[in-house]
């Protein structure tokens, strides 16, 4: 399978996964139509599966034009049926789904919005986070409490080491600089940050983060490092506590 980074909107990521040999593919998060339709014609490949992780328009603006054009079936979490548009497939918490013979493991991650979910491509070793970790991030809390964003982003913290993260939108600069702000002193994000802002600069995504490296880096993941904690005077902060404390300063950032 090959993955394809699709920009859309301001800053936007739609993922394609085709599979070379059929020429099937399936859409994450499509928030738009026309960029979408326009690479699979490009490639001449066949839409099957229209995969959504949550509710919010831009993440299924696409939706309803790509499955008429496509006669796609749209995916998405069964607690969201009456919030995502055209849906066909109603997915469970920690159920597997089959993509041209590649197992998704469907996970529910709740905190962004009560329905979401991730999409893991087990052969791939590729998830789709959506809007609940980004890279150096994580996301804002909409509909869900502190303590099960915290969960959420343990069910993704669990996959393997080297998992390629594909997430919802191209944040990681204005991520890493608000990591770098409250971790001074750690050179390695500076590293990160002078690579990623030279891919950038040349127009190239920084998609896809390695989980490896927010777990060393992304100080959202952070909660039950003590000492983390202790190093930025945040060590008499519980895991939720902390996590809050670091997610208002990032609001405010």
């Amino acid at each position: 399978m090959d993955i394809h980074i699709i920009p859309c909107l301001k800053d936007n990521y739609a993922y394609i996964i085709e599979n070379k040999k059929t020429k099937n593919a399936c859409v994450v998060d499509p928030s738009e139509s026309e960029p979408v339709t326009n690479f699979l014609k490009k490639k001449n490949l066949n839409l099957k599966y229209i995969l959504n992780t949550h509710h919010h328009a831009d993440h299924i603006g696409g939706n309803l034009e790509l499955k008429k054009k496509f006669n796609s079936q749209i995916l998405g979490f069964e607690k969201d049926k009456n919030r995502i548009p055209g849906i066909d497939i109603l997915l469970n918490d920690k159920q597997i789904w089959n993509f041209e013979g590649s197992d998704v493991l469907v996970e529910h991650v709740p905190g962004h919005t009560s329905g979401h979910i991730f999409y893991y491509f087990k052969n791939e070793e590729a998830v789709f986070t959506g809007d609940t970790l980004f890279s150096f991030g994580s996301g804002r809390l909409f509909e869900g409490s502190y303590l099960e964003m915290i969960n959420s982003l343990k069910k993704i913290r669990s996959l393997p080491p080297e998992t390629k993260i594909f997430c919802g939108h191209e944040y990681t600069i204005n991520n890493l600089k608000f990591c770098m702000e409250i971790d001074k002193d750690n050179s390695q994000l500076t590293e990160k940050f002078n690579l990623i802002s030279g891919n950038i600069k040349n127009k190239l995504s920084s998609m896809p983060s390695i989980l490896s490296d927010e777990m060393r880096l992304n100080i959202f993941l952070k909660f039950d490092n003590l000492e983390f904690k202790k190093s930025i005077g945040f060590e008499d902060l519980n895991e939720v506590d902390f996590f809050k404390k670091i997610r208002d300063l990032k609001n405010n950032f």
